[in-house]
């Protein structure tokens, strides 16, 4: 016979949220695993003694926690998708009758707390992952990508010049005194800091353009190529940075720095950093927060991996000096040596073809503050020399300039080209690049939804919380903890139990 569902809603319901969600299940099994009872006495402070209650502390940071490992970024889509999730609501705390928290609520809540909160959290996942043995603590690998940014390129207004604007102060100072400066100070657009020698470089490059062709590519459109962060800027979102990737067009982005753990490929830290920075200006301040984090889980760092943005002088004496080897490659201009000018580290001198010395003269800076070693040659020894127009045509004597960092460049090239280095290369490449293309794919951090520096930092470390937290619980984190001789002990009862029937089963032979 036919069957025929008739449904008809019930006025009254006995039903639990515990029943209907599997043991197995990825929010009972984080709910059951992650204590976040610490928030409570952390966000004390924030909050007044009177007034409506707020949204709980706890709930928030779970609502966070599940919105990136729904790769989901809006905050009313989020709670959405929260009503309609039972292991979801089950994880937050709620029943199915309970209303969830306003959107807005959420967004507020996450300007209210500082960075420090959510840093605490990650460091709270971190140890985790530790405690069930994912973390190494040896080597690890740091990478950095950019990130888009919550502003536009249509919305890039011109940096006012800082003279004209100084001019204007001091006119209005005069007109309305110190009350009236000061309210115009913080009015006022962003100024020109950057020096003369890099405007000029500016302008040049902006002059080359215009008087080139015009090409259709995104990544080296004319009128988006015009635009810099030495002469513009976003006022949506001043701490946004224009930055462009090969045959990308360019965007405001922020540069998102990370270091992973080699082992299993725990994420050991993350930061948001500005978008038009070299990456190496970024690896001290990266190697001092793991070195302390992996020190408060009792583990030490030995190795630590990167790629040719990170190749700096001062960089590679940095790790040296905190007993740290550098697996990183120098740059490409780097040479270890000039052909033709041997030198003697006896007698910190080079030598001509012609065997004439060119001792060291003393330091110097340039215009990009980089510390210099100078070697001159004696002009007499030039003057009669039969090579000098081809070697110093136009000055009175050769000179070399080199870094101070030399040695520690010629030490990180000599590890760059050993069997050793290829091996930690292709262990950097297979390990901290898949972390980002899976943070960016599926963990809500293809976009940064919020303005500001800080509040892309916070973006950042709920992404690599969320991830860290999901590869705790894959490997096992959470789970009841089983002993691997009960495993053992099992199996060997098994063969023997097995065993014994098949002695029972096979026929006995009697001879006749």
């Amino acid at each position: 016979m036919q069957g025929r569902k008739n449904y008809t809603e019930k006025l009254f319901l006995s039903f639990r949220l515990s029943d209907r969600v599997p043991k197995d299940n990825l929010y009972r099994r984080l709910r059951e695993t992650l204590d976040l009872s610490f928030l409570y006495r952390d966000t004390e402070e924030l909050y007044g003694r009177t007034g409506n209650p707020s949204i709980d502390p706890v709930v928030f940071f779970k609502l966070l926690i599940t919105g990136y490992l729904e790769n989901i970024t809006s905050d009313r889509k989020l709670v959405e998708h929260c009503g309609m999730r039972m292991d979801v609501l089950y994880f937050l705390g709620y029943d199915l009758d309970e209303e969830l928290p306003w959107h807005s609520t959420i967004s507020r809540t996450r300007q209210l707390y500082p960075e420090s909160l959510f840093e605490k959290l990650f460091n709270k996942v971190f140890a985790l992952c530790v405690d069930s043995g994912m973390v190494s603590g040896r080597t690890q690998a740091v990478d950095s990508a950019p990130i888009k940014a919550n502003a536009s390129m249509e919305s890039v207004v011109p940096k006012m010049p800082a003279s004209p604007m100084d001019d204007h102060l001091k006119k209005v100072s005069e007109e309305n005194g110190a009350t009236g400066q000061k309210q115009a100070k913080t009015a006022s657009p962003a100024h020109i800091s950057a020096p003369e020698h890099e405007l000029k470089r500016v302008e040049k490059h902006h002059r080359n353009l215009r008087e080139g062709p015009v090409q259709l590519m995104g990544a080296s459109h004319k009128k988006a190529r015009l635009l810099s962060n030495k002469t513009h800027y976003n006022p949506h979102d001043p701490d946004a940075r224009i930055s462009v990737k090969p045959g990308k067009a360019r965007k405001l982005n922020y540069l998102c720095s990370m270091s992973v753990d080699t082992a299993k490929g725990v994420i050991s830290h993350i930061q948001a950093d500005f978008a038009d920075g070299r990456d190496s200006q970024y690896l001290k301040g990266i190697g001092l927060k793991v070195q302390d984090r992996l020190g408060q889980n009792e583990l030490v760092m030995t190795d630590l991996l990167a790629d040719t943005g990170y190749s700096n002088g001062s960089n590679y004496d940095f790790l040296e000096q905190r007993k740290l080897t550098g697996w990183i490659p120098v740059f490409g201009k780097f040479k270890p040596g000039i052909e033709g000018f041997p030198y003697d580290r006896e007698r910190d001198e080079y030598r001509c073809p012609t065997d004439r010395p060119l001792p060291f003269k003393g330091l110097s800076t340039n215009k990009y503050g980089t510390v210099l070693k100078n070697y001159w040659a004696a002009p007499r020894d030039c003057r009669a020399c039969h090579m000098k127009p081809q070697c110093a045509p136009k000055t009175r004597s050769k000179k070399i300039a080199r870094t101070i960092y030399d040695e520690q460049y010629l030490r990180a090239y000599a590890r760059q080209h050993s069997e050793r280095g290829r091996q930690m290369k292709r262990l950097r490449q297979s390990t901290v690049e898949p972390v980002f293309g899976s943070l960016t794919q599926f963990y809500g951090l293809r976009k940064i939804g919020v303005l500001g520096k800080a509040g892309a930092h916070k973006v950042m470390l709920m992404a690599a919380i969320a991830f860290n937290l999901k590869k705790y619980l894959k490997k096992g984190g959470g789970k009841p903890f089983i002993s691997i001789l009960k495993v053992i002990m099992d199996a060997l009862q098994g063969l023997l139990t097995d065993f014994h029937w098949s002695i029972q089963s096979r026929p006995i032979l009697i001879k006749a």
